[in-house]
């Protein structure tokens, strides 16, 4: 059975790629699995929405996750959807066995968007920076990772998902289009602070919020930002 990793940054598409792979019957999703081990080891600036209760309720050691995640894949396939920033090693070796998926979306709109619940986010808190770092160290591994844009797939979704499931050498299923609205099972306890959105969505869709303006005070974090999109943008696959 296969690990789909799928690395992202924040307000980037990736909870409803999780809901959509969700709906197959082949698939386990696990949201952030790495983010407890993030909040209890990273150097942090600003305390995360239901960091507390998060700490309490994880696995917050970074080897048992693993092995979760390594004994899921012997039942079915797993889809492990993952913040960038979350692995906190230049050397994540044990992504190697998996198949990984970078998803990215255009910083403006990710730091307009991840503003409005953490007002003064870093380089560090979008996780660009780091997911251009995985895929310098993937491919540099031979382990060349699928990138994706999330502007690109909400075009035309289920096209997008045929390609990617293609890839991904996996059947590709109309169940993956639809989903209903309230939440899955396996939300993250921070899903109160960030899925709005998607809770409300019964399918891929653009959000208002897509279009929000960048406040002034966050324009040197996206001129940061450009160059390491610039990165996975060159090596887009589909």
């Amino acid at each position: 059975m296969k690990v789909i990793n799928l690395i992202s940054g924040p307000r980037n598409l990736s909870t409803a790629l999780m809901y959509s792979f969700a709906q197959r019957e082949d698939m386990t999703v696990l949201d952030e699995p790495f983010y407890g081990y993030y909040l209890q080891n990273a150097s942090l600036e600003i305390e995360h929405p239901s960091q507390k209760e998060i700490l309490q309720t994880m696995e917050l050691n970074e080897e048992k996750v693993i092995e979760n995640i390594n004994s899921l894949r012997k039942q079915k396939n797993v889809f492990v959807k993952g913040m960038a920033h979350h692995y906190l090693t230049d050397s994540p070796n044990f992504i190697l066995n998996w198949e990984n998926v970078i998803l990215i979306r255009h910083p403006k709109k990710l730091i307009a968007s991840f503003s409005k619940v953490i007002h003064t986010p870093t380089l560090n808190d979008i996780g660009i920076k780091k997911a251009s770092e995985l895929f310098l160290f993937l491919k540099k591994n031979g382990k060349t990772p699928i990138v994706i844009d999330s502007d690109e797939l909400l075009k035309n979704p289920r096209n997008y998902l045929k390609k990617l499931c293609n890839l991904l050498e996996i059947p590709f299923s109309e169940k993956m289009l639809r989903w209903k609205k309230g939440g899955i099972p396996e939300d993250g306890v921070w899903a109160k602070h960030w899925y709005k959105n998607v809770h409300n969505s019964e399918g891929f869709a653009v959000q208002k919020s897509s279009s929000q303006p960048l406040p002034n005070h966050l324009e040197p974090l996206l001129a940061e930002a450009l160059p390491y999109y610039e990165i996975l943008k060159s090596n887009i696959l589909i």
